[in-house]
């Protein structure tokens, strides 16, 4: 029986036939790996979140964490999965061997994560937050602070935490008043409020690990003046044991519509005097220091939110599948019996909109954590280079698409199941619930559309977007050489989108350049529409260059696989895609409305 998780086969569709990961085990760091071995990890994550982590993930809903005054009750399942998360390895999946972990590449650890995800959501927000946490502790953080902490963070005695927000600043973190005191000792008294803090406060582990951004007292104004810290819940002796009670206080719980399980949370830092606190890194760096945790976390979202579209849309397909409801318009008789609704041509033009949308954002998001790998196993300088420009042009697009059409797939996943598609009897209502918190998460995807164009466009002199550039012209010459017409002409629509791409950015940045900014950002949220439709589009071209070479040749289900990637690229190109034209027609026009308007004219 197929799972309503993901689809097994499309994830190995993209890691070993897409993607070869298989040949990162001829790099020394992934030597001692095979196919066996990885596909061992993604055995055991499957298992586990039918296991451990789906059978919960309504109940979390229905009972999310309450705080008592003294401290936060959680579901006693939550804490069972994440012991089992823990005892299996995962977290320290792509950690070196020498620090207790797997040493798994970071594609494929991203694959495993992704079972995770798409059966509770929740529940692995507090594993996977620690994750990126003590990524960024073992890239930043000093020998002491290595020895200190990385031990328990890996094995996940101790959870982390990441804590930028503050109620008066939000997404301007240029605007926070957070204040670091410093000692004599080096270390610091940290006083202050954060608001939206996932994970801030349980008792799931034995402490938390929080990286604060803060300003030294006397640091300069502005985004130049933050500094990172790092304040745990229970201060910690050099050999790792928890001690005395930091003064860090849960003020209360945010109620959201989704990710319900997951503590979200208000915290004070130093009611009582000032939290104990360690600097990472050097002083006023601290968001250069944080922008590796983001970065990591911003495509963790568009993970995300890509499998909690592809469980929906599993659902809906399933439910089709056993739902009789009407007839066919030319079947006129009554006595016939119902047909089921995938038959219809409107569901499965909802079916194939969800196929497209969650089996391209989970290409692209693999794709981007391929890059990681690309980056950090290789010798050769120009790969690790290139492979890190394109990671950074990406990033804002792997975040914010993702997180806007897969929740479209959650709410197609709603209307296919009609009117029960919007009652608590059937999951599909909590996906889109869930989803809908990923276009907020780290970074709002207008934030992801002004980093777009305002900074990775442009940086370097177009070096990154002209990487890009020759990265989709590759593939269109290849689709150019296909024996397939309708690939062919895939082929051709892509490069027009690219071209109008290339040509949009060159009349915005010089806008931008002699001084009008805001009219060349002013909307920026198309351009992220343009550009990320665009490399959809790449993405599912890559795919169907794959599926074409092997569905004449494959048997019985592999055929319908291929097939059915076929298809769903053929939808992307024909009714996706041509919607660039549009938005970059209303971007060469330099359109001024949403600038112009007024406040005293809503």
């Amino acid at each position: 029986m197929q799972s309503k998780l993901l689809n097994r086969r499309d994830l190995d569709f993209i890691l070993y036939e897409l993607l070869d990961v298989e040949s990162l085990t001829k790099r020394p760091r992934f030597a001692e790996h095979s196919r066996e071995t990885f596909d061992a990890a993604l055995d055991a994550a499957e298992k586990m979140a039918e296991e451990k982590f789906a059978p919960h993930n309504r109940k979390s809903d229905l009972n999310e964490p309450r705080f008592d005054g003294i401290q936060v009750e959680i579901i006693p399942e939550v804490g069972e999965a994440l012991d089992a998360f823990r005892e299996a390895g995962f977290m320290a999946a792509a950690q070196d061997f020498e620090l207790g972990g797997m040493q798994l590449p970071w594609t494929v650890a991203q694959a495993c994560f992704a079972w995770f995800n798409a059966a509770n959501i929740s529940t692995a927000g507090y594993a996977f937050l620690t994750i990126a946490n003590a990524n960024l502790i073992r890239t930043f953080g000093s020998d002491a602070q290595k020895r200190k902490y990385l031990p328990s963070l890996l094995t996940g005695r101790f959870f982390g935490t990441m804590c930028l927000s503050e109620p008066q600043a939000g997404s301007s973190l240029s605007d926070i008043r957070t204040t670091a005191h410093p000692n004599a000792d080096g270390t610091f008294r940290l006083t202050g409020n954060k608001m939206w803090i996932s994970a801030g406060e349980h008792e799931l582990s034995e402490n938390i690990i929080h990286l604060v951004l803060a300003r030294i007292q006397g640091a300069p104004a502005g985004v130049r003046g933050i500094s990172l810290f790092l304040v745990p819940k229970y201060r910690v002796s050099d050999d790792g044991s928890p001690g005395a009670r930091n003064d860090v206080a849960l003020v209360g719980l945010n109620h959201k519509m989704g990710f319900r399980g997951t503590t979200n949370c208000v915290l004070n830092f130093g009611e009582q005097g000032g939290a104990y606190a360690e600097l990472v890194g050097e002083p006023n760096k601290g968001l250069a220091c944080m922008f590796q945790m983001m970065n990591e976390a911003r495509i963790g979202v568009g993970m995300g939110a890509t499998v909690l579209g592809y469980t929906g849309y599993l659902h809906a397909l399933a439910y089709a599948r056993e739902r009789p409801q009407g007839r066919l318009p030319g079947g006129k008789n009554a006595q016939q019996p119902q047909v089921k609704i995938i038959e219809h041509a409107d569901v499965k033009r909802m079916l194939l909109a969800q196929k497209a949308y969650v089996e391209g954002a989970l290409a692209l998001c693999l794709y981007c954590s391929s890059l990681v790998d690309e980056s950090h196993a290789t010798e050769d300088e120009k790969v690790r280079r290139e492979a890190g420009l394109l990671l950074d042009i990406l990033t804002p697009i792997a975040k914010a698409w993702p997180s806007q059409y897969c929740l479209e797939a959650n709410s197609l996943a709603i209307q296919v199941h009609g009117g029960y598609g919007y009652t608590r009897e059937y999951p599909v209502e909590q996906f889109y619930r869930d989803n809908r918190l990923n276009p907020i998460h780290e970074g709002t995807n207008g934030i992801q559309a002004l980093d777009l164009l305002g900074r990775k466009a442009g940086m370097n002199d177009g070096a990154a977007i002209q990487l890009l550039a020759r990265e989709i012209s590759a593939v269109v010459r290849a689709a150019s050489a296909s024996d397939s017409a309708e690939l062919q002409r895939c082929g051709m629509l892509l490069n027009d989108a690219l071209d109008r791409i290339m040509a949009v950015t060159r009349n915005l940045l010089c806008v931008a350049g002699r001084g009008e900014i805001d009219l060349g950002l002013a909307n920026a949220s198309v351009y992220l529409d343009l550009v990320g439709h665009t490399v959809i589009g790449w993405m599912w071209l890559k795919q169907a260059l794959v599926a074409v070479k092997k569905v004449g040749t494959a048997h019985d289900a592999d055929r319908d696989f291929y097939q059915g990637k076929l298809q769903a690229c053929a939808f992307f190109f024909r009714w996706e895609l041509s919607k660039t034209r549009q938005w970059a027609d209303l971007l060469d026009s330099l359109d001024p409305t949403c600038l112009e308007m007024q406040d005293a004219w809503f």
